[in-house]
């Protein structure tokens, strides 16, 4: 694995307590800046992200929030080389230049766009909203081996290089069919960690990815099942709990959704179809989960 670039991560020192010791330490922090979406001289909205694969931020973010719609329409995107901009910020913006259908959105849209990394870019609130945009159901040709999603979380921690550095970072890893690994990417921010895997496949040609499974490693909200459904995912895990919204919309739009994938063990939410020997699954009969019964 390359190292982290110098803005992927920081470097400070800290005071560490282990069992009565006290003692300063050099330490890694995981990086995080703002960055800016701009087309021509109108701004799309405002992210705090981690630094890294910023174009593929942008594509997805652009496509996983309807203003594209497709690849073409996506003409170029760029770091702004505009020199009225002081130099140290040009990293932190990226102009596009978007193509006819692109849904440029207002200015009141691009604000509610501009959210911090850790709540993600919110403003799809609801299903119906995703039904006016036409989003379709995945198909429901793949199957997938239980055995090898279990699989999954270790090849994803293992390609993880700034975690390793700081313990601070989502991800979000797309795997084929046969569980190998496309492609990884780390971020503050898990709705930004889905975002550039989106916007790797989108500048790729590879959507829509109907014979994928996608695994984040936070939990899985409804952000993060609205931006896979729109990419056509199929499959998505999480290592964590999903949110009820999230349940609701995995079920309406057929998405199987797994959590609690953890050792040999997982929690299927919706889509049990695509896990192969899910449905010949002996059932324990009608009842509500305990505390702790899908979270052991």
């Amino acid at each position: 694995m390359p190292p982290p670039s110098l803005r992927n991560v920081d470097f400070t020192q800290v005071i560490e307590w282990n069992n009565g010791v006290v003692r300063r330490v050099d330490d890694y922090l995981a990086g995080e800046e703002p960055l800016e979406i701009r087309s021509g001289n109108r701004s799309l909205g405002l992210t705090m992200r981690t630094p890294g694969n910023d174009p593929e931020l942008v594509a997805g973010f652009l496509f996983t929030e309807g203003i594209i719609s497709r690849r073409e329409q996506l003409l170029s995107v760029e770091v702004t080389e505009d020199a009225r901009v002081r130099k140290a910020a040009r990293a932190n913006r990226i102009q596009v230049r978007l193509g006819r259908g692109a849904k440029i959105p207002t200015l009141a849209r691009a604000r509610k766009f501009s959210a911090g990394s850790a709540c993600g870019v919110c403003g799809k609130a609801s299903i119906d909203d995703l039904r006016r945009r036409g989003v379709r159901r995945p198909g429901l040709a793949l199957r997938f081996d239980p055995e090898l999603l279990c699989q999954l979380p270790e090849k994803l921690h293992a390609a993880q290089p700034i975690f390793g550095r700081t313990g601070g970072l989502h991800a979000a890893a797309l795997f084929d069919s046969n569980g190998g690994l496309l492609v990884l990417r780390e971020d503050i921010g898990r709705h930004n960690a889905v975002d550039k895997i989106v916007g790797w496949a989108l500048l790729q040609g590879l959507i829509p990815l109907e014979n994928h499974v996608c695994l984040v490693s936070g939990r899985g909200g409804f952000e993060i099942v609205q931006k896979v459904l729109v990419a056509g995912v199929p499959v998505l895990a999480s290592v964590s709990a999903p949110s009820s919204l999230a349940v609701q919309l995995a079920r309406e739009m057929g998405i199987t959704l797994i959590g609690f994938l953890r050792g040999q063990r997982f929690v299927i939410y919706s889509g049990e179809q695509r896990i192969a020997s899910a449905i010949a699954a002996p059932s324990s009969g009608p009842g509500t989960a305990g505390p702790g019964t899908a979270r052991a």
